[in-house]
């Protein structure tokens, strides 16, 4: 039977200065910048995608940077931590450049068998990990300051802290095509596909404070789903479910419904295409600001309202 979910498909999170933004996740980092545009529900405010070369999805991280936003905070009800995959062999190498960059770390850890775990936030505090294993075999995406064969390839895992994780994990493998893969105290791990992208991590967490939205907080998570068949399948799956999902609307790189799982996380569920080159060549990327068509005679108002950023990674 055909899988309507089929990983992760990108992470949306909440930044404060749209050029550190963009020099954490394009200099330090060394991602793509995949796509330059603005949040299609406030134009005013950027929408930054970054991700691999192509922007596939499972390496999709975005941004919604508002200037001078207050910090959040992490808590139970949200997605806290998103993980970046790196080759093993690339631990000494990132040590040492965020060492380099004062981006303080944990000390490196193993998690389950084959993961060392090397946690961070970014300036705004949004956690994020560096999981280095040996079971990851897509390309990593380099501005060339970063080895090849030490570049991000793309998404870990993520992991959202709950109450509780029955209700999630009933969602997760009875609309979302998920399956329980690994446990561990009291994480619980599940996969619509077991690699490397696409795990996502519940943690019991009842004794945590609530989170609070604000800057580096995460605003949603997007799982994939093949195409618009698929996409409605899933809809009327939560439909069913009493969830309340949103009608399909047209992000222009993706079409996408919303809703709210049990434990309070903004969930999506985008479709796979047409994919970041549908108004840019793959070459240019994230070159130029790109509008949908309803806002294009707001042009020169929307470049106006948003800060001018340079995208500059040779800096770092």
């Amino acid at each position: 039977m055909e899988k309507l979910v089929t990983g992760i498909h990108h992470v949306t999170a909440i930044a404060a200065d749209a050029q550190k933004n963009v020099d954490f996740y394009t200099g330090i980092l060394g991602l793509r910048m995949v796509k330059k545009t603005v949040n299609f529900d406030a134009p005013e405010v950027y929408h930054f995608y970054y991700g691999d070369e192509a922007g596939t999805p499972g390496s999709i991280l975005t941004f919604f940077p508002y200037q001078g936003l207050t910090r959040g905070r992490h808590g139970k009800g949200m997605l806290n931590t998103t993980s970046f995959s790196v080759p093993l062999e690339g631990l000494d190498f990132w040590l040492e450049r965020l060492q380099r960059f004062n981006i303080a770390c944990k000390q490196p850890q193993e998690r389950f068998e084959g993961e060392v775990v090397v946690y961070l936030e970014d300036m705004d505090g949004l956690g994020l990990e560096l999981v280095f294993n040996d079971k990851d075999q897509r390309p990593g995406f380099t501005y060339g300051r970063i080895p090849p064969e030490y570049a991000i390839r793309g998404f870990y895992n993520v992991e959202i802290w709950e109450e509780g994780y029955e209700r999630t994990a009933g969602l997760l493998t009875e609309q979302l095509d998920h399956r329980l893969i690994a446990e561990k105290g009291n994480r619980f791990r599940f996969a619509a596909t077991d690699s490397p992208g696409n795990y996502v991590d519940i943690l019991c967490s009842p004794d945590s404070l609530k989170g609070l939205a604000g800057a580096g907080t995460v605003h949603h998570i997007a799982f994939s789903t093949p195409n618009a068949r698929a996409q409605e399948e899933v809809r009327m799956r939560i439909v069913k479910r009493m969830l309340n999902p949103t009608p399909v609307l047209d992000r222009n790189y993706f079409t996408s419904i919303y809703f709210r799982e049990p434990g309070g996380v903004l969930f999506e569920i985008a479709t796979a295409g047409p994919g970041f080159a549908v108004d840019e060549s793959p070459a240019h990327l994230g070159e130029a600001l790109k509008l949908p068509p309803q806002y294009e005679p707001r042009r020169a108002e929307i470049e106006q309202a948003v800060v001018p950023v340079i995208l500059a990674p040779d800096k770092f």
